[in-house]
């Protein structure tokens, strides 16, 4: 019974430890205050834009670590968090509406640590803050749209079925639709395909001089279903963006009417994922326009066509007929040009957009296809006096390519940055959202339960640790150090794995973390008592540490993987804070079964293995 670990079993418990060290490690370094600026699409920052930022800071007395730019992001560490505010707005004010500019929290991690994918676990809004959003849905743009649809199908079902009309437009009071016709008979006509088609309209027929009107509004009913699918579909996608995100523990709930609330705790990114969540944005395809190679004219356009210029500021003559939108995107992957190696995003086309796709690339091989970024936004306006929310949509040309092939399921865009193809992507797999949604109130959230609260959560930790340390030493003397040199390390990999897996430790995730730290030393205890059992029944020292840690390892493994199992039950069925203690609990009690048995043996052995041991002493 030499107890002694083979030297490969010993080199991975040390290889373990100094990943787990390696990875805790930036915990210790702390935050900058810091001010965040990301550009929207079709916009970058430059060198002169980082100069300017720099030299106002300096103007206005504010002092700043650094001004760096990184992926296209421009980020101003602050050496006062008071003065985040008034950097923010100075920043604001220099680089207009087309640059997202936030707060944020910047992680002072080294840089030789930042290469190795190291960085501090992110923390929850109990315990740090994070970002809080209350946004308006655009419903009756929404609605607006829907009866523009409507219009088109009410169209194309009366010239289908030849029933003439003289005139046919909106309702400019209400939700519905106007059709004008020169007779009664075309009129009843047309009724009766309405009635057959459009069963959500009620219609009304009404004569004024020698115009015959039919009057179809959306019912009410109908009305209200669309309004709740709006509001529902956009919490739906706004889900799915945060989820692309990675933001644990996230809040995204209806508030009243037409508003959401979507609370992101220890968010890193805040200008992204302003810029992601607010984003109602989609593509369209249009092939190059037949006129380009004779049009000369870049201010005038031909009828059907519309002039953009790519990233080059060549300019592109584009038809105006659309083969393809977003909306049968079904996948998207960031990836790279297998002849260039540049960022592209790898598309996969299904729906009832599929057919038309592929039917348009086959007739049109050796043309130009156009990739059209549509984006809209909302300006605020004064007009006389009063603020009007105003909408526009925004184009830029992110791609353009002749079709050398038809163009199948699959196929791939290029010409995009990485960060742009990654938002890009993200986009499609989340799905656009079905309204213009406005961030009509934005604040960076305090700890909620308070500072006090905070303090009492890390003295829980230092107190449950110290009194477990000084009790092990003082019953298991020389055992219990190793015990506690076992529980320490326990500790250092489950904040290791918290920071590396990017999971959110909020307050109920510290007292998973304390509820760990007595299991690993449960473990311990069971191993001793056993070793302390075999040496009173007179086997030798060695004999009783080998069998003290084989027999009770049966017992150890039933203990904790009853546990786990109710971890994960609470994980699955569990939302928020619930959730939080589970991922925290489920980490330790894994770390706690490689520390508690693994660590702990290796050290016993170390200390008592491959030697003569007269007279070993565990406990009191």
């Amino acid at each position: 019974m030499l107890n002694r670990y083979p030297l490969w079993k010993n080199l991975l418990l040390v290889g373990i430890l100094l990943v787990g060290f390696i990875y805790a490690l930036p915990n210790l370094f702390g935050e900058d205050p810091a001010v965040q600026v990301i550009p929207t699409t079709g916009y970058k920052i430059d060198a002169q834009m980082e100069k300017n930022i720099g030299s106002r800071l300096e103007q206005a007395g504010i002092a700043f670590k650094s001004v760096s730019n990184v992926d296209n992001t421009l980020l101003i560490r602050l050496s006062d968090e008071g003065a985040q505010l008034k950097t923010k707005e100075i920043i604001k004010a220099e680089v207009g509406g087309n640059y997202i500019t936030a707060l944020n929290l910047a992680p002072k991690t080294p840089y030789w640590l930042s290469v190795l994918g190291a960085n501090p676990m992110k923390l929850g809004l109990d315990l740090r803050g994070g970002v809080h959003f209350l946004m308006e849905v655009d419903v009756d743009g929404a609605l607006d749209r829907y009866v523009d649809s409507a219009l088109g199908e009410v169209r194309s079902i009366m010239r289908e079925n030849k029933v003439r009309y003289s005139r046919l437009h909106k309702l400019k009071t209400e939700l519905g639709v106007k059709i004008v016709f020169d007779s009664e008979a075309r009129l009843q006509q047309a009724k009766t395909l309405m009635n057959k088609s459009f069963q959500e309209y009620d219609l009304v027929q009404k004569k004024e001089n020698n115009d015959f009107q039919l009057i179809c509004h959306i019912k009410q009913a109908r009305l209200q279903e669309l309004r709740n699918a709006t509001v529902e579909k956009s919490i739906t996608t706004l889900r799915n963006r945060v989820n692309e995100l990675g933001v644990a523990e996230a809040v995204v709930q209806r508030q009243g009417a037409n508003h959401i609330v979507v609370e992101l705790p220890g968010i890193q990114d805040t200008a992204r994922a302003k810029d992601i969540l607010g984003k109602t944005a989609t593509l369209a395809f249009f092939l190059e326009a037949e006129e380009a190679a004779n049009q000369r004219n870049v201010n005038v356009a031909p009828a059907g066509t519309k002039w953009y210029n790519d990233r080059n500021g060549r300019p592109i003559l584009l038809s105006k007929r659309v083969i393809l939108t977003g909306d049968s995107i079904i996948g998207a992957m960031v990836g790279a040009d297998g002849q260039t190696g540049q960022p592209a995003v790898h598309v996969n086309v299904a729906n009832k957009g599929l057919a038309i796709w592929q039917k348009a690339t086959s007739a049109n091989v050796g043309r130009g296809l156009g990739v059209i970024y549509q984006e809209t936004k909302t300006d605020f306006i004064q007009i006389n006096g009063e603020v009007v929310k105003k909408n526009r949509t925004d184009e830029s040309l992110i791609s353009f390519a002749t079709i050398n092939s038809p163009l199948g399921s699959r196929f791939q865009i290029t010409g995009l940055t990485l960060n742009e193809a990654q938002d890009l992507s993200l986009l499609l797999r989340a799905g656009s959202l079905p309204a213009i949604i406005t961030i009509v109130e934005e604040r960076t959230v305090g700890p909620s339960l308070g500072q006090e609260n905070i303090k009492l959560g890390q003295i829980s930790i230092a107190v449950g640790l110290g009194l477990v340390l000084i009790c092990m030493v003082l019953y298991y003397s020389v055992f219990g150090i190793i015990a506690n040199l076992a529980l320490v390390i326990n500790v250092i990999l489950l904040v290791a794995i918290l920071s590396l897996v990017g999971a959110t430790l909020t307050l109920p995730g510290i007292a998973g973390i304390v509820l760990t730290i007595g299991m690993a030393v449960d473990a311990n205890v069971l191993i001793f008592e056993r070793i302390r059992e075999e040496l009173r029944a007179g086997v030798s020292a060695q004999a009783a540490i080998y069998s003290g840690f084989e027999r009770a390892f049966i017992t150890i493994v039933d203990a904790n993987l009853t546990t786990l199992i109710v971890a994960v039950i609470l994980f699955s069925v569990g939302t928020g804070p619930v959730r939080g203690f589970a991922v925290t609990l489920s980490i330790g009690i894994l770390t706690s079964m490689v520390t508690a048995i693994a660590g702990t043996r290796a050290m016993v052995n170390l200390v008592y293995g491959g030697r003569t041991v007269q007279k070993l002493r565990v406990g009191i």
